[in-house]
């Protein structure tokens, strides 16, 4: 058998596709004398890929999201919490629909549901969520130690989700250190219909 310049497999019975069992092998093709060796995604990732998106593009999720990303900073795990173990707050439900949809994906693509390579190129919230809580997250795993361990699980198994979350730490940190002061921004969170 051997292995062609764009990811099929010649054998004996022809030329076959790379399907997403296969893909846990890596294929090796030749470039002059170069060789080299990736992980191929197959258009069932691709498929995968855009159902995550348009996902993400529900009304609801991409409020939630905003909040998430744009107006949710907490600075200690107190203030995290008050928010993640509260029903009654208006934002509960919008931080367990993103936190879960991300730990989601990211738990397909530890499984091997969708390439890794794939979904990193195509996904950098996850990534910035988890490095939005850095800060505090010792102390959420406190009361909750499966708190974004799929996501951390990710960074420390692939080097492309490594060098995401590297450059999403330096984004939070430079996002977190533009946000107003707590006295200036008369409160710390806006509820949702509020301008």
């Amino acid at each position: 058998m051997k292995v062609g310049s764009w990811g099929k497999v010649q054998g004996n019975a022809g030329t076959t596709h790379l399907g997403s069992a296969e893909r846990l092998n890596p294929v090796v093709w030749c470039s002059g004398d170069t060789y080299m060796e990736r992980m191929l995604a197959t258009p069932a990732d691709a498929e995968i890929i855009l159902k995550l998106y348009e996902l993400r593009t529900e009304a609801e999720m991409r409020k939630a999201r905003a909040w998430m990303t744009g107006e949710f900073w907490p600075a200690t795990a107190d203030e995290f919490y008050a928010v993640a173990s509260n029903p009654a707050d208006p934002h509960n439900a919008w931080l367990r629909q993103v936190l879960t949809y991300w730990e989601m994906a990211a738990a397909m693509v530890l499984h091997g549901a969708v390439s890794a390579e794939l979904f990193v190129d195509c996904n950098a919230e996850g990534f910035f969520l988890l490095a939005k809580f850095a800060p505090i997250l010792e102390g959420i795993r406190e009361r909750n130690p499966g708190f974004l361990v799929k996501t951390t699980e990710m960074v420390g198994r692939f080097s492309a989700a490594a060098q995401r979350y590297e450059a999403a730490l330096k984004n939070a940190e430079a996002r977190r250190n533009s946000l107003p002061s707590k006295q200036e921004s008369h409160g710390q969170y806006s509820h949702p219909g509020s301008s």
